[in-house]
């Protein structure tokens, strides 16, 4: 049985951090569409915001393998 996928950074599908690429990983999700989809949730948040999440998920997320 294969062991569940723990949430991590990504080291390989990343583009500033790994964040979006480890979240994308851990659910099976396009990392692509979820890296649009967060910057368009950002900018109609007012950008604020979404960087703030960013920066807050690049600390307590920690990077993987």
């Amino acid at each position: 049985m294969n062991a569940p996928r723990t949430l991590s950074r990504s080291r390989h599908d990343r583009m500033i951090a790994g964040v979006v690429g480890g979240i994308a990983r851990r659910f099976g999700w396009n990392s692509t569409l979820l890296r649009v989809l967060y910057v368009i949730a950002s900018i109609a948040s007012a950008a604020f915001p979404g960087l703030l999440v960013y920066l807050i998920l690049w600390l307590l997320i920690p990077e993987g393998d």
